[in-house]
C-alpha cells in the first residue's frame, strides 16, 4: 500500500510538471518563434503605443467612423467578462432592445438613403463573446454614405477602402467575408488626413 501511494504521489508529481507547466511553457515559446504576431495577441499599434488588438472588437459609436457590432460584455467590450446576453430570440426584453436599436439606425440614416433600408443584424445584435472585432461587408456598406458626408470624403475613395479591408472566409470556406473595423477606422483616419492636406 505504501509503495502504491508513492508510486501515486510521484505520478502526480511529474505529470503535473510535464503536463501543468512544461508542456505549456514549450507550446507558448514555440508559437512566440513561428508566429510573434498571433501569439502576443495580434496588438495593433499607433505612434509606438498599443491601441488595441485585431482579436478584440472596442466600441465606436461616432457618426465619423465604421461602428462595432454592439457588446453584451461587461459593461461593453469587457474582456474580463465576455458574454453574450444569453436572452432568447422570444425575450421580451431582447425584441424591445433591438426594435429600439433598428429605429435608432433608421433615424440617424435618414439623411444618408438609409432610412427604409434593413439594418445588417450584425449592427443591431450582440455577438455570444461581445468581443467580436468584425462587422460583416454589409454593415460596413451601409454606415458608408454618413460616414462620406460627416468626414467629407468622397464616397466612391471610401468604398474603395472598404473593399481593401475586407477578409475572406477562413480557409477559404468557413465564415462570411468581414471587415475588422479597428483596422478600417485607422485606415479611414489616415485617408481623411491625406485628404485634407493642400
Amino acid at each position: 500500500m505504501r509503495k502504491q501511494l508513492i508510486t501515486a504521489c510521484l505520478f502526480t508529481l511529474v505529470t503535473t510538471i510535464l503536463l501543468g507547466l512544461g508542456y505549456p511553457l514549450g507550446i507558448t515559446a514555440l508559437a512566440h518563434i513561428l508566429m510573434p504576431a498571433k501569439a502576443d495577441g495580434q496588438l495593433i499599434m499607433k505612434d509606438g503605443v498599443v491601441i488595441g488588438s485585431k482579436l478584440i472588437g472596442q466600441p465606436f459609436t461616432g457618426p465619423g467612423y465604421f461602428n462595432s457590432r454592439p457588446s453584451a460584455a461587461g459593461i461593453g467590450y469587457d474582456a474580463a467578462n465576455s458574454s453574450g446576453s444569453n436572452l432568447g430570440p422570444t425575450n421580451a426584453s431582447l425584441i424591445a432592445r433591438v426594435a429600439q436599436s433598428v429605429q435608432a439606425w433608421h433615424t440617424r440614416e435618414a439623411n444618408y438613403g438609409n432610412a427604409q433600408t434593413d439594418v445588417p443584424i450584425d449592427l443591431i445584435t450582440t455577438s455570444g463573446s461581445g468581443l467580436d472585432p468584425d462587422i460583416t461587408v454589409a454593415a460596413a456598406e451601409y454606415q458608408v454614405a454618413e460616414i462620406a458626408h460627416v468626414r467629407d470624403l468622397p464616397q466612391d475613395q471610401l468604398e474603395q477602402l472598404l473593399r481593401a479591408h475586407i477578409e475572406s472566409r477562413q480557409f477559404g470556406f468557413l465564415g462570411e467575408p468581414r471587415v475588422n473595423v479597428l483596422e478600417l477606422n485607422l485606415a479611414l483616419d489616415r485617408m481623411a488626413a491625406e485628404h485634407k492636406q493642400p
